[in-house]
């Protein structure tokens, strides 16, 4: 798929930053400014609290950031000095000099290194936790702080408990890490030099995966006039849908924090957006009967009006559909002075359908969910957000077939939405992973009472324009789940987003609850983790009995399978089952704790996708699966909690490698693309006389097995079936090869060789021309492969990587869940014959980036990357 890069109006694109001021038609005009603020700041860690402040000490001055998204009494800024004032970090005089120097989005936990002390394997064994603190000089002109202008802070997403000071006030925060947060910095900024000072703070033990650390996404500066759009401030909705015409309506929050009363005028225009570029084109499609209406000081005031698009062009999820985009510019005019504010509301036509026995129908078809569980970090980059490598992880999903993605389990980047959007790809929006009960002594339980509704609120308010989200889950595995109190958080929660959507409905990940608990009677949309299949050896499903009991309520797989695997290690003997408990005589290796890559192997709660497959085609009502998960993660090692750094659960590793599961997905996701795929490698010195069995993954019917030209038979792909299998292979050197047929003709084929011993290096990028902004990103894959170029199936040479030219290598990588070594380290072992370096080019410079890849006794490779084009 070509990347969406093009797209971008502008370098910070790369970021992911869709510039509210930047898609045209007129909108450079207005005087909103949008400036990142991800550059020269410096920061540093302490694993103590070296300034004697908690979240406990500012929480009064911090509870006040949330007063827009709470409906019971507002929370009253303390009179007097705020604390904090005193620490030498918050102060203009402090020498941050030897502070490192950092450019956002920045997670300070990444660089390692793995083994930190009081940090679990589940967290991934990177030193996240601790205080953080970040500094940065803020230049404002005078006319920056004049009456009638407002200055914002906006954060997408800082990790966690953030305060904020100016100038050596507490201005303000926010406790819950995934979350966006937006402050007033009017009152305490002044003209000339501001110092800008966050303080970040992360428990130990607050996590059950790798959150990251620090301020993970961009920041920005947002200059406005004292009349503008507020935060979050429109909606669109399209409630009518037609070929012929569609009804749009449109809702604008105007606040106006002057003192005097101003007379607003709203005219709003409709735009196609175009899919190559990102931006609107053409002439207007539809414009709103301009509104005139009063505004008092100090309030806000939503406008509503509606408008007819003809013929509309209708957003639904690839590849049966096209994920059309529009977008609505509006203007803000007051008092007669002309344009004081103009926003872009990018939306999408479309209309969902939640049947309990057809299940998601989009826009009148229905659509099979073939999704997956991701969680927010991006491999060796960790969770800072980066736009290239988010999209990198959906192309390759995409590949496989993927239409659907769930946010596991928290608010993502809002760039991720804007990928999804574009290129059309179904969303469960997450918010919380638990609710009031604790999974871990520091998780969000302890923010919980005060802090819910105002996360839920501002999140479904800050997304909900996005087309591709189809729903919003409000939890996963919750230990409140089957308790008559679930029942309630739930009617709450759901409450709060019909409020601020309307148009969506809601779910929740279920592990346990079953029908007629509290829970599942009020929630709109029943999301079964496991369930459905039966947990385990267990194929006792329970999507009858929900089905029976609410008939007309959706039901889809929230989390499925969980198979886990380690790419390119096969271990025998191999399971003659459909699925089985994963154990140390059953699919793992407790020596190298590496998991049998046949793909059948799962923990004790989860299933093979075999076994997935046939519990849902046994229950066709069911919506489709959300498959857990779609890539690799920090943390979280089972079944090795505590000796591996990263999960064994993706069905692409964390490097972004396939993994063999990512053709069987692809076999059922895709049957129309002419595949097969065979498992295992062939090169087994010490099997020689052995059985070794060979598995196929086809989008075909039937295939035949040959083994050095000697047919193995021709099998079928018999009901319930999804693999097709010669257990009885005996091992000998050579070439095994499949030829796959559908409805009697050749269809597909593959082969594995045995090769030779390692001799070179093969070096290979994803894209060889990148942008010279400092984010764009290049990945490199080095296979280390024989004489004749073939990859050596169980090749671990440790490679050293060098760049020359304005660029660096970022991180290295190779999917090997138990190596430790440092991410940013420029030497690393192969793992399966395979190891990656990402790159990018340094701000602003242009020229070829030489990427090379050498190994003691082997022939080194290189490839060339332009930065700059």
């Amino acid at each position: 798929m070509a990347s969406l890069r093009s797209a971008s109006p502008s370098g910070f694109l790369f970021l992911g930053l869709l510039l509210l001021a930047v898609v045209g038609h007129a909108v450079a005009q207005s005087p909103r400014e949008r400036l990142s603020l991800n550059s020269d700041w410096r920061f540093s860690r302490f694993t103590d609290n070296p300034d004697q402040l908690s979240y406990a000490t500012l929480k009064a001055w911090i509870l006040p950031s949330s007063n827009d998204f709470i409906t019971r009494a507002k929370y009253q800024r303390p009179s007097g000095i705020s604390p904090g004032r005193n620490v030498q970090y918050v102060q203009s005089s402090f020498d941050d000099s030897k502070w490192e120097p950092v450019t956002l989005p920045h997670d300070w936990a990444i660089k390692g290194p793995f083994g930190a002390p009081g940090v679990s394997g589940s967290e991934g064994k990177l030193p996240y936790n601790g205080v953080g603190w970040y500094r940065k000089t803020l230049k404002l002109k005078s006319g920056d702080v004049s009456p009638g202008k407002n200055l914002y802070l906006e954060v997408d997403g800082a990790m966690s408990y953030a305060s904020v000071f100016l100038n050596g006030v507490l201005v303000g925060g926010w406790p819950y890490g995934y979350n966006s947060f937006r402050l007033n910095l009017t009152p305490y900024a002044k003209a000339g030099d501001n110092i800008l000072a966050i303080r970040l703070e992360n428990a130990p033990n607050s996590s059950r995966w790798y959150p990251g650390a620090g301020l993970y996404r961009n920041v920005w500066l947002v200059k406005v006039n004292s009349v503008h759009v507020a935060q979050y401030g429109t909606k669109v909705t399209t409630p009518s849908v037609s070929a012929g015409s569609a009804t749009v309506d449109l809702s604008v929050a105007i606040e106006n924090t002057s003192n005097s009363t101003k007379r607003i005028d709203l005219v709003t225009e409709i735009y196609e957006v175009d899919a190559s570029t990102g931006k609107a084109t053409g002439d207007a499609k539809a414009k709103f009967k301009s509104v005139s209406v009063n505004v008092a000081g100090g309030t806000k005031q939503v406008v509503n009006s509606t408008t007819k698009l003809s013929n509309p062009k209708l957003w639904g999820p690839a590849p049966e559909q096209t994920p059309h985009l529009y977008v609505a510019l509006s203007k803000v005019s007051a008092g007669g002075n002309g344009t004081v504010d103009s926003v872009e509301t990018k939306f999408g036509v479309r209309t969902i359908v939640y049947d309990g026995n057809k299940g998601l129908i989009v826009n009148g078809a229905p659509v099979y969910v073939k999704g997956v569980c991701n969680h927010h970090d991006l491999g060796s980059l960790g969770a800072a957000f980066n736009w290239r490598a988010a999209e990198r992880q959906l192309e390759l999903l995409l590949e496989m077939g993927t239409n659907a993605l769930r946010t596991s389990h928290n608010m993502p980047a809002s760039e991720l939405l804007d990928l999804t959007d574009r290129y059309g790809i179904i969303v469960i929006g997450e918010t919380f992973d638990t609710w009031k009960t604790k999974k871990v002594d520091n998780d969000y339980h302890l923010l919980w009472d005060e802090w819910h509704e105002a996360d839920m609120r501002s999140y479904v308010r800050r997304e909900r324009n996005h087309p591709s989200i189809v729903a919003w889950s409000i939890g996963n595995e919750m230990p409140d789940q089957s308790s008559a109190l679930g029942g309630q958080i739930t009617t709450e929660l759901q409450n709060i987003a019909r409020q601020e959507d309307g148009t969506r409905k809601s779910t929740a990940g279920l592990n346990n609850a079953g029908p007629g608990t509290a829970l599942v009677n009020a929630l709109e949309i029943i999301g079964l983790n496991y369930q459905g299949e039966g947990k385990g050896t267990s194929w006792n499903s329970t999507y009858p009995s929900f089905h029976n009991r609410y008939p007309n309520k959706m039901i889809w797989g929230t989390e499925t399978a969980s198979t886990v695997s380690t790419r390119g290690t096969y271990i025998f003997p191999v399971t003659s089952a459909k699925t089985a408990v994963v154990g140390p005589s059953a699919g793992e290796n407790v020596t190298t704790k590496y998991v049998s890559s046949y793909e059948l192997y799962h923990p004790s709660w989860a299933a093979s996708p075999d076994k997935v497959f046939i519990q849902q085609d046994n229950y066709p009502y069911v919506a489709g699966e959300f498959v857990w998960t779609g890539w690799d993660y920090i943390g979280e090692p089972t079944p090795f909690d505590n000796a591996s750094r990263s999960s064994y659960f993706g069905i692409i590793d964390l490097a972004g490698f396939k993994k063999d599961r990512f053709w069987l997905y692809q076999a059922r996701w895709r049957p129309e693309i002419p595949q097969a795929h065979i498992l295992p490698h062939w090169t087994w010195p010490s099997r020689v006389g052995q059985a070794t069995p060979v598995h196929v993954f086809t989008s075909g019917d039937e295939a035949e097995l040959f083994v050095n030209g000697k047919s193995q038979g021709r099998k079928k792909t018999e009901k319930s079936e999804y693999r097709l299998r010669w257990d009885n292979v005996t091992y000998s050197p050579g070439e095994i090869e499949v030829v796959a047929y559908k409805n009697g003709a050749k269809w597909a084929g593959d082969s594995k060789k045995t090769v030779g011993g390692p001799a070179k290096l093969n070096v290979t990028a994803d894209r060889t021309s990148i942008e010279n902004d400092g984010y764009d990103l290049s990945f490199i894959t080095v296979a280390v492969v024989d004489k004749n170029g073939d990859t050596v199936p169980q090749a671990s040479n440790t490679i050293s990587f060098s760049i020359e030219g304005p660029g660096e290598i970022v991180s290295t990588d190779n999917g090997d869940p138990t190596d430790m070594t440092a991410f940013p380290s420029l030497t690393r072992k192969a793992f399966s014959g395979l190891a990656l370096a990402i790159v990018r080019s340094k701000p602003g410079s242009s020229g070829s980036l030489t990427v090379s890849a050498a190994s003691n006794g082997l022939t080194g490779g290189k490839v060339i990357v332009q930065a700059g084009y």
